[in-house]
């Protein structure tokens, strides 16, 4: 693990750490489903709020509570670091730990399923669930679109992600992800 890898984990941490009290609990990824459904003008009642709630909640059983070391419902920055430190060791394992959730969040975002995410259904996940700042969004979707297609198809974006959890590359694109991380 790299000071890079941590920076951008932190950046990660506070932008899942909804209402800011130095926790992620279940109901801060609840939070981020709830701002994206509205962010998405979905009523919350839909197949699509409820997908969404439920992957969010199978995001949190699978991925997040397993972090929480002291079982009090609440993982801290130490704890997810440290979860993040233990799991994302090899790049290889990346179908295993992180593809299940990327291709769900793929599908989430890409709202006409038209196969990309374009900037504007980029900008509207990272804007609404992780607190990009929207500028921020078209700068860091422009340098993810490899291609220059007008829009990340699932490769881009697994790259994307690939590159955030493993990288050490200090210019890469995807460190921002979540964020401008600054050292």
């Amino acid at each position: 693990m790299t000071a890079l890898q941590d920076l951008k984990y932190g950046q990660w941490f506070r932008g899942a750490d909804v209402d800011g009290d130095g926790f992620i609990t279940q109901q801060d990824v609840r939070a981020m489903s709830e701002r994206y459904i509205a962010a998405r003008g979905t009523a919350s009642d839909s197949a699509t709020a409820r997908r969404l709630i439920e992957g969010m909640d199978g995001f949190w059983t699978s991925v997040i509570a397993p972090m929480d070391q002291d079982g009090d419902g609440k993982v801290d920055l130490r704890e997810m670091t440290e979860g993040f430190r233990s799991v994302l060791t090899d790049p290889a394992l990346y179908p295993q730990h992180i593809a299940p959730v990327t291709n769900c969040f793929f599908d989430l975002v890409d709202l006409n399923a038209d196969g990309k995410i374009d900037r504007a259904e980029f900008q509207q996940m990272f804007g609404s669930v992780a607190g990009v700042p929207g500028e921020d969004c078209a700068t860091i979707f422009a340098a993810l679109d490899r291609d220059g297609s007008g829009g990340l198809d699932r490769a881009e974006f697994h790259q994307a992600l690939t590159e955030f959890f493993y990288g050490n590359d200090p210019d890469a694109p995807a460190n921002h992800l979540f964020g401008r991380v600054t050292a």
